[in-house]
This record gives C-alpha cells, sequence and structure tokens, in this order.
C-alpha cells in the first residue's frame, strides 16, 4: 500500500510504501476510495494535537470497500462499502464506556491521530466502528461527496443536538461542518445565520444559497438575537462575540478539538443562564443516527478532490481558505 505519512509535526507529509495490513480479530482492512480532509488533520500536522502516533497516516474521513474481515466479524463482509470515523477504539470498561459515553473514553484511538488513518491507498479498521454505507441512496452515494460526512457531519451533528430545540441558530465558520448543518437545520424548519470571515462575500454567498436566512461577518450582530450559536471555526475570539448574539438562557456550542485562547470577557454575557458547552468526539450512536437522516434530509455536500499525493495542497488550501465546502482525497 502507499501512503501520505507526517514523521514529525510542521513537515510535509511523505509519500511512501508500506506493508498492507492485515485484519487481526475484530477489525477489517479497507481499501480507501475518499478521504475527507478535515481541520484536525491541520491540527495534527501542526502539533496543535499533541502527542500523536509519530509516523502517522493522518485522516479520518474515510469511505472504502472491505477486502478482508479478520475473526470475529460476522457484521461485515467483503466488497461492503464502510466509513470509517475519527473515533476508532474505546476501552469499552471505563466509567464513560459503561454508563453510554464512550466519546469520552479514558483509554481511546482516534483514526488518523493515534491509529493510521486514510490518507492512504488501504487502511485498518476496527470492524465495530466502521459503519456501513450500503444504505444511502442518490448523489450522497458518491464516495468523495459521502466523505465528508464521516468527520464534519458527524460532529456537526452532535454539535446540533446539543444546541437544543434553538429555532434561531448561528453557525460560526461556514466550512465542510457547517454547510453539511446548514442544510440539517433548515430541513429541521429552523432559521440559520451564518457567521464567516469579515468581508467574505463569497463565503455568504454560498450560505445563503443553501438557506441561510443571513450570512455576516463573524463580528456582526445578526438580524434576531440567537436561540443557540454553534462555532466552528477554531477561534477563541468567537466565544464572546457569540455569547453577545445569544438571547438569556441561550447555548453557545464549541465543536472543534481545538481553539485558540479565549479572551477575558465580561461576566454579564455569560449571565441570565447562557451556558458554554464543548463537542468531544463522537460516539457510534451519534454515527448510526446522522447517517439515517442524511438520505432523509438530502444533504448535498461541496467537495474539491485532490489526487491522494496532493495531500500537501489540499492541507494547505484548507488553511487558506481557497475552496468551498470540504477538500476530499482520491487514492
Amino acid at each position: 500500500m502507499h501512503a501520505m505519512v507526517l514523521n514529525q509535526p510542521r513537515t510535509p507529509l511523505e509519500w511512501v510504501e508500506l506493508p498492507d495490513p492485515v485484519a487481526g480479530p475484530g477489525q477489517v482492512t479497507v481499501k480507501v476510495t475518499a478521504c475527507g480532509v478535515c481541520r484536525t488533520d491541520l491540527h495534527v500536522v501542526d502539533g496543535e494535537l499533541t502527542h500523536p502516533k509519530l509516523p502517522i497516516v493522518p485522516g479520518h474521513e474515510i469511505v472504502g470497500r472491505i477486502e478482508q474481515v479478520g475473526a470475529g466479524v460476522d457484521t461485515l463482509h467483503p466488497g461492503m462499502r464502510v466509513g470509517i470515523p475519527w473515533l476508532g477504539h474505546t476501552c469499552g470498561v471505563c466509567l464513560y464506556c459503561r454508563s453510554g459515553r464512550e466519546n469520552l473514553c479514558d483509554d481511546p484511538l482516534f483514526t488518523g491521530y493515534t491509529r493510521d488513518g486514510g490518507f492512504a491507498t488501504h487502511a485498518l479498521a476496527d470492524a465495530a466502528y466502521a459503519f456501513p454505507l450500503k444504505e444511502i441512496e442518490g448523489e450522497a452515494g458518491d464516495d468523495v461527496a459521502l466523505a465528508p460526512l464521516l468527520c464534519a457531519g458527524l460532529i456537526g451533528w452532535r454539535s446540533l443536538v446539543m444546541a437544543g430545540e434553538a429555532q434561531a441558530i448561528g453557525l460560526y465558520g461556514f466550512g465542510a461542518a457547517a454547510h453539511i448543518i446548514a442544510q440539517v437545520a433548515r430541513w429541521q424548519g429552523r432559521r440559520v445565520y451564518a457567521f464567516t470571515q469579515r468581508g467574505d462575500a463569497k463565503g455568504q454567498s454560498f450560505a445563503v444559497s443553501l438557506g441561510a436566512a443571513w450570512a455576516g461577518g463573524s463580528d456582526e450582530m445578526p438580524p434576531e438575537l440567537l436561540d443557540a450559536a454553534i462555532i466552528y471555526a477554531p477561534v477563541g475570539a468567537l466565544v464572546p462575540q457569540a455569547l453577545k448574539c445569544v438571547k438569556k438562557g441561550g447555548r453557545v456550542v464549541c465543536a472543534g478539538i481545538h481553539m485558540s485562547p479565549i479572551p477575558a470577557f465580561s461576566y454579564d454575557l455569560l449571565w441570565e443562564e447562557r451556558q458554554l458547552v464543548s463537542v468531544a468526539n463522537l460516539t457510534r450512536q451519534d454515527g448510526l443516527d446522522f447517517l439515517a437522516l442524511a438520505p432523509r434530509v438530502g444533504i448535498r455536500t461541496r467537495t474539491t478532490a485532490y489526487p491522494l499525493q496532493k495531500a500537501n495542497q489540499a492541507l494547505e488550501d484548507l488553511r487558506a481558505g481557497r475552496f468551498e465546502g470540504a477538500a476530499v482525497l482520491v487514492p
């Protein structure tokens, strides 16, 4: 197999040949057909997420076909299309796993961070964390279109659920996750307000085309106070700004795994029972719920495809905001 490998943080990925993976008990090997490029991959490459497995194959929005199943796997079979997400393994015995909160497992493995991921021609995964994708039809059945659902979609979905029953909802950072969740929120009958970088007229127009009632800069106030806001951009300064935009009793959800420092802010922004919460990882139930919902919503992802060997270019384009929606690598 071939892969794009990170040997040390803050260095370019290298194209290498590796031994083909072999499925052990409870595992599957997958021939990768598409892998999304997520901002979390940037955090790994840039060393903002510390202590990765090195060398590491990044990538955790994997779509592919099973080539081999290990002993004890009876729910998956060769040829089946599956999706492999960020959460790749949990211990099953800690307090969090035993209480239905496996996203907070004390001894997890994360795809593309502490175990090799999908910037490769093949990947190895725990069968329990490989989602069958056979039920998804139509345009959403395209592997490239599906890949962003495996993180941008799943984490976006968990953050939307955590936002509660908010009818007026703000989305800060209109990238891969927000452009998916905006479609879900609109399908649910919510009013979506999109916040982009100041002056990003193209991004604001994109948001409106997906049904946003309003789009403006992240430093602006929306036309009405929000019931909830979700922050997808890894910018700590957006926390007090979002709190300023939510109603009394409103909620601000921080959806990223890494964020720049949150500046000090006046307590009155949090007072009146406003809530500030974070999203950590996902559960398998999140995946089952969202992937069952996606075809009903008719989600259409906006993607830019890159050859696998152009992974460094895709990461740089993501960093610079050179595309709308999501980047996807194709082996």
